[in-house]
């Protein structure tokens, strides 16, 4: 019975790419993560229902930290739907969540942000701007063509083919439009001999950037940063939700309650009672 489940995983692959346009780091991840956990589950096949059995692959994912543990039992889950939707019969056991807490994201204020912009050199500078100032994912930047900025308006294809339209700052539109005479790019904003740049290597320049004035920052905290500097400056978490191109305000709510973290933090540092 498990060559059956990993034909389906095959399959469940297949459509996450072609379908649903998850990334292929993404697609490594889910393809990693159940291959390994079909060689575990319990698999009987009962009343023309298959039962898969979690327990075994609990067992084995013990000593793993929660939020390890949750987001591989949730890729299997995700699965499983995708089997039910196939018009497979399939009862999941012993599926109980594991309570976990949500952390606080971990944004680069702005002052380091403005000092790596001010210290790099005018390429990486459009990079850093991008991811800053319109709050991409890192494979949104990877995939961005020329063709998707039109009239200080950029037009992102995102997680889940997800269209969501942002407008570009002046000053993002007069380094974009410096960078493209000087390189020429065929297709894409960031190539290489015609060639996109992989998500890896945006992200070592990306590091390298920071890495000049002694800070470590990946992209997606420049996309933190993105909504928690919008978010403080007061604009609408609806708003900020459209921008992010997030399927639901919960998602993007974790921003208000990094706000009101630093809230409390500036408080408490400012309160007489509060110094010795």
């Amino acid at each position: 019975m498990k060559s059956f489940f990993k034909e389906k995983i095959e399959s469940y692959l297949h459509f996450l790419l072609h379908v649903q346009k998850y990334s292929p780091n993404t697609i490594k991840t889910y393809k990693l993560n159940l291959f390994e956990a079909i060689e575990y589950v319990g698999i009987e096949f009962l009343d023309d229902t298959y039962e898969l059995d979690l327990i075994p692959y609990r067992i084995k994912l013990i000593g793993k930290n929660k939020k390890t543990i949750y987001k591989k039992v949730s890729i299997f889950r995700s699965f499983t739907h995708y089997l039910k939707d196939q018009n497979i019969n399939i009862h999941l056991k012993n599926d109980e969540n594991i309570k976990i807490s949500k952390t606080l994201p971990k944004p680069v204020a702005s002052n380091y942000i403005f000092e790596a912009l001010n210290g790099c050199d005018s390429d990486d500078k459009l990079m850093v701007l991008l991811l800053y100032t319109l709050g991409l994912r890192l494979s949104e930047l990877s995939n961005l063509k020329i063709k998707d900025i039109q009239n200080s308006w950029v037009r992102i294809n995102g997680k889940g083919d997800k269209i969501r339209e942002i407008p570009l700052l002046d000053e993002v539109v007069i380094e974009l439009d410096n960078y493209l005479k000087k390189w020429k790019p065929n297709v894409y904003i960031f190539e290489n001999d015609r060639v996109k740049l992989s998500e890896n290597k945006l992200r070592y320049k990306l590091s390298k950037v920071f890495k000049k004035i002694g800070i470590k920052a990946t992209p997606h905290q420049l996309r933190h940063s993105f909504a928690t500097d919008l978010l403080n400056a007061g604009a609408r978490i609806t708003d900020v939700s459209e921008l992010l191109g997030h399927s639901s305000l919960e998602t993007t709510q974790i921003y208000t309650k990094l706000s009101s973290s630093l809230k409390m933090k500036n408080y408490q540092k400012a309160h007489p009672l509060c110094k010795e």
